[in-house]
C-alpha cells in the first residue's frame, strides 16, 4: 500500500475567535461583576491600581514586588481586568516594537475593526497619546498623554474609537500592546501627528522620525472618524 494521507485542516481567524469568545463567556460568568459605574474617577485595585485620564481612557499602575534579586509584577490578569473595570473585552493579538530615539508613530486607528489597545513598554521611555475620534462623544477631538517606561512599569488602555501613537524619548524603546480585534490593513488610517487642530504638546524639542505612511497622514479635519 502507498503512503498515508493524512487530512489537514486550515482553521481560519474566524474559527478561533468563535473558540476564543466561548472561552471568554465561561470566564465571564466566573467572574464576579461589580457594583456601580463601569468606569471610575478614583483609584481601584488592579495589579496595582487603575485610575481614568479622559472618558473611557485609563492608567494602570501595576504592583510591582521588588528585592535585591530583581522583581516580579502580574502585568496582566483576564479575571481581574473584566472585575475591576467593568470592561467585557478579550485580546485577540499581541504585538511588541522596538523604536530608536526620535521616532514618531501614530496616529493611528481602524475605520472598521476598531482596536482597543492596552500598551505598555520594557524597554526605555515613550510620551504615549490617545485621542478620542468619536463624533458622537463630548470629548471629540481632546487628545491625553502619558509618560509610559520601563522603570515606571505603567500601562495605558485606549479603547475603540480612539486614535493611537507615540514618540521614544530614550535611546530607544521596546514597546509592547494588546489589541481586542486583529490588525487589517485596510481598514487602516492615520492622522497627521502635528495637526494644528488636535495640537499634541508632544515633549520633544526636535523633528521626530516619522516613516512615509505616516507622513501622509491626513489632517483631523479631512479624516474619517467613528460615528
Amino acid at each position: 500500500p502507498g503512503p498515508v494521507r493524512r487530512r489537514v485542516v486550515t482553521r481560519s481567524c474566524a474559527f478561533r475567535r468563535i473558540s476564543m469568545d466561548a472561552i471568554v463567556r465561561r470566564r465571564r460568568a466566573r467572574a464576579t461583576r461589580p457594583e456601580g459605574p463601569r468606569r471610575r474617577e478614583c483609584e481601584v485595585n488592579l495589579m496595582g491600581g487603575v485610575s481614568q485620564i479622559v472618558d473611557e481612557v485609563l492608567r494602570i499602575e501595576p504592583k510591582v514586588f521588588g528585592d535585591e534579586r530583581g522583581f516580579f509584577f502580574e502585568s496582566f490578569n483576564q479575571l481581574k481586568w473584566q472585575e475591576k473595570t467593568g470592561l467585557e473585552t478579550f485580546f485577540y493579538q499581541d504585538n511588541h516594537s522596538r523604536s530608536v530615539r526620535g521616532v514618531l508613530r501614530g496616529l493611528h486607528y481602524q475605520i472598521c475593526q476598531p482596536q482597543g489597545k492596552l500598551v505598555r513598554v520594557v524597554v526605555g521611555e515613550v510620551f504615549d497619546v490617545a485621542v478620542d475620534l468619536r463624533r458622537s462623544s463630548p470629548t471629540f477631538g481632546r487628545w491625553v498623554g502619558e509618560y509610559l517606561s520601563a522603570e515606571n512599569k505603567r500601562q495605558l488602555w485606549v479603547p475603540p474609537g480612539f486614535g493611537h501613537g507615540f514618540v521614544v524619548l530614550s535611546k530607544c524603546a521596546e514597546f509592547l500592546y494588546r489589541t481586542t480585534d486583529y490588525y487589517a490593513p485596510q481598514h487602516e488610517r492615520c492622522i497627521i501627528w502635528n495637526d494644528p487642530q488636535i495640537n499634541i504638546d508632544w515633549p520633544i524639542d526636535f523633528d521626530p522620525v516619522v516613516s512615509t505612511k505616516d507622513a501622509q497622514g491626513l489632517l483631523f479635519c479631512d479624516a474619517e472618524v467613528y460615528e
